[in-house]
């Protein structure tokens, strides 16, 4: 593993997970929230996030956490790894919800709340995102490393197993 993509609905974990994986692998980690978002709660532009997110993929080693669906073709061209938290609605919108008031790493500001847009992003995932990313999935099945988690349990086994397995995982043996 030298280049990872951790993907999902939000509020399924994902930045939890990267963070988890970036423990374990020693690969630097990359939030593209951070990236696109500014303190202010305003964003970059898309000319300038898009010269950053080059600026990452041109690079050896990483682990880039987040959808941003217009650009996740270019990940998985780049990556060598995927792993898709594709858990159920109620535990994303859970997920969302529980985190408000929380500071995070991934996000340069705190939600005071669990805004009704966001919620419904999260609602429109499964028929908006899920499509897209499953097309992708079949598209490069066969030269990426994929694992998709059907939920929490699964992908914190995953991790906590991984240490034992770690070094082959990195060389590309497969561990599925």
């Amino acid at each position: 593993m030298k280049r990872a993509i951790v993907i999902g609905s939000p509020g399924a974990g994902k930045s939890t997970f990267a963070r988890k994986l970036k423990d374990k692998t020693g690969l630097p980690l990359y939030y593209l929230d951070r990236i696109f978002h500014k303190p202010d709660r305003t964003t970059v532009t898309r000319e300038e996030f898009d010269q950053k997110l080059q600026t990452i993929l041109r690079t050896d080693r990483w682990i880039i956490d987040e959808n941003y669906q217009r650009t996740l073709p270019l990940r998985f061209e780049a990556c060598t790894d995927v792993f898709f938290l594709d858990f159920p609605l109620n535990e994303c919108l859970e997920g969302a919800a529980s985190r408000v008031g929380m500071v995070r790493e991934d996000m340069p500001w705190i939600e005071q709340e669990f805004d009704p847009e966001f919620r419904q992003y999260i609602l429109d995932f499964p028929k908006d995102q899920l499509p897209k990313i499953y097309e992708l999935i079949e598209q490069y099945q066969d030269s990426r490393r994929i694992i998709i988690f059907y939920s929490r349990e699964e992908a914190d086994n995953w991790i906590e197993t991984v240490n034992s397995n770690l070094q082959r995982w990195m060389n590309g043996i497969r561990m599925d």
